[in-house]
């Protein structure tokens, strides 16, 4: 017989925090409940790379196609560093991880570079030419300032 857990999961969540508030620890389904607690973490990282990823390609695109420049790139800048710092400000504990999942998502970051700008991979430099600290900061815009976006940045 299938558990609640694979047939429903939604009802499965809600039993288990009902079984949790009531402490009836022995009903509880712990083999999974432990699972989905682990999972819980790794999609933080994930969340983390993700956003990571998006910013370095928005950023080599705007180094790279400073003629194509738009107040949505810079949009996408902007929020992607708000919800990268909100998302280290809520989960301090992963800020050890931080330099790890800017290097992975560099590389992700110029696969996306590379996708929508048409260039060739070898135009964006194996290692990312900008540090961590750079890519937070929002003053830092890679490439020579574009007159146009001035007064936006």
């Amino acid at each position: 017989m299938h558990s609640l857990y694979e047939t429903d999961f939604y009802a499965w969540t809600q039993e288990q925090a009902k079984l949790l508030r009531k402490c009836q620890w022995s009903q509880l389904d712990l083999p999974n409940l432990i699972e989905e607690i682990e999972s819980l973490g790794k999609q933080e990282r994930q969340e983390l790379r993700n956003r990571l990823s998006i910013l370095l390609g928005h950023l080599l695109r705007w180094q790279y196609q400073p003629q194509q420049r738009s107040r949505s790139w810079l949009s996408t800048i902007r929020v992607q560093r708000r919800d990268t710092q909100r998302l280290i400000q809520d989960n301090p504990s992963l800020k050890p991880y931080l330099q790890e999942a800017f290097q992975e998502a560099y590389q992700n970051g110029r696969d996306l570079a590379v996708g929508e700008t048409d260039l060739p991979l070898k135009t964006f430099p194996q290692n990312c030419l900008y540090t961590l600290e750079e890519i937070l900061d929002s003053r830092f815009y890679p490439g020579e300032p574009s007159p146009e976006m001035e007064n936006d940045l």
